[in-house]
C-alpha cells in the first residue's frame, strides 16, 4: 500500500511539473518559435495577403545588393562597437566608486542610475530629444549658450547624429549594468582584500589583480547581452532621428521595420531579420569563446 501511495504521489508531482513546464513552453512556442519559423518561410516569398509568390533567394539577393542595407549594417556595427565598451567601462568604474559607501548611499545611487531603466523607453526618448533639441530651448544648447557656444543641431547633423544616439544608449543603459556589477562586487570574499592589504597592494592593484579577474564572468555576460542589444537597436533611432540625416542613423532594425511597415515588403524584411539574427549569433558565439576561456561559472 505504501509503494502504491508513493507512486501516486510521484505521478501527481509529474503531472503538475508538466503543467508548469507547458506554460513557459507554450509562451515560447507562440511568441518566439512560431514567429521565427513563419519569418523563415516568408523570407522565400513575395508576400501578398491573398496569395504569396515563391521567389526563392530573391529577397536575400536584393538585400545584399541594396546599398542602404550595407549602410545600415555599418551604422549598426559602429554604434555597437562604440557603445558597448563605453557602457561597460563607465558602469564598472561607477560601481567601484559606489561600493565603499554605506548601504543607504549605495541604494540611493543605484536608484538614481537605475531610474531610466524602469521608465518608458518612449518617454525617455522624448526627454533626450528635448535635451538635444536644435532650438535654443534645448537643454544642452542652453548650457552651451552660457559659455558663449552657439547652438548645435545635434540630431540633424551628420557629424553629431550618431554620437547623440550613442550618448543616449550609454547613459540610459548604465543603471542595469551598474546593478549587476555591484552585485558581483558584493559577492567577492573580503579575504581577497585582506590578503592584498597584507601584500601592500595599492587601490589600483586591487582593481587589476583582485576585482577585475573575479568579476570577469559578469563582464562576459554583460558584453554578450550588450552586443545583442546594440545590434538589435531600433527604438531610439526611430523616435529621435527617424534614421536621418541622410540615413546616417539608420540601423538594421529600423530598416527592417521600414521595409515591412512602410513599404509592406514582408518577404525582404523577414530575410533581413534572419540575416541579422545570424550575425548576432556569430558575434555572440565568437565573443563567448574569446572571452570565457579562463572563466569559471
Amino acid at each position: 500500500m505504501k509503494k502504491k501511495t508513493g507512486r501516486k504521489i510521484i505521478k501527481k508531482d509529474m503531472i503538475w511539473a508538466y503543467i508548469f513546464i507547458l506554460v513557459p513552453l507554450g509562451t515560447f512556442t507562440i511568441f518566439t518559435l512560431y514567429p521565427v519559423v513563419s519569418a523563415f518561410i516568408t523570407s522565400f516569398y513575395e508576400y501578398k495577403p491573398l496569395g504569396s509568390t515563391w521567389v526563392g533567394l530573391e529577397n536575400y539577393i536584393n538585400s545584399l545588393n541594396n546599398s542602404l542595407f550595407w549602410k545600415a549594417l555599418k551604422n549598426t556595427l559602429v554604434y555597437t562597437v562604440i557603445t558597448v565598451p563605453l557602457l561597460l567601462i563607465l558602469s564598472f568604474l561607477v560601481s567601484v566608486m559606489v561600493l565603499p559607501f554605506r548601504k543607504r548611499m549605495q541604494t540611493f545611487f543605484k536608484a538614481v542610475y537605475y531610474l531610466p531603466a524602469i521608465a518608458s523607453g518612449v518617454a525617455l526618448a522624448f526627454v533626450w530629444k528635448w535635451i538635444f533639441s536644435p532650438l535654443s530651448s534645448g537643454l544642452l544648447n542652453r548650457v552651451m549658450k552660457i559659455f558663449g557656444i552657439s547652438a548645435v543641431n545635434w540630431m540633424g547633423s551628420k557629424k553629431t547624429a550618431m554620437g547623440t544616439l550613442i550618448a543616449v544608449a550609454v547613459f540610459s543603459g548604465l543603471g542595469k549594468n551598474l546593478i549587476i556589477y555591484i552585485a558581483a562586487l558584493l559577492g567577492i570574499d573580503s579575504t581577497y582584500y585582506e590578503v592584498a592589504d597584507m601584500d601592500g597592494a595599492s587601490f589600483f592593484e586591487k582593481i587589476r589583480y583582485v576585482v577585475w579577474p573575479l568579476v570577469k564572468p559578469t563582464t562576459v555576460f554583460l558584453i554578450i547581452t550588450s552586443i545583442i542589444n546594440g545590434l538589435q537597436s531600433f527604438q531610439t533611432a526611430y523616435l529621435m532621428t527617424g534614421g536621418g540625416p541622410d540615413n546616417e542613423t539608420t540601423m538594421v532594425g529600423l530598416l527592417i521595420w521600414k521595409r515591412a511597415f512602410e513599404y509592406f515588403d514582408y518577404g525582404e524584411a523577414c530575410a533581413q531579420a534572419l540575416m541579422l539574427a545570424v550575425l548576432i549569433s556569430i558575434f555572440s558565439i565568437a565573443q563567448l569563446k574569446l572571452t570565457s576561456n579562463d572563466v569559471e561559472y
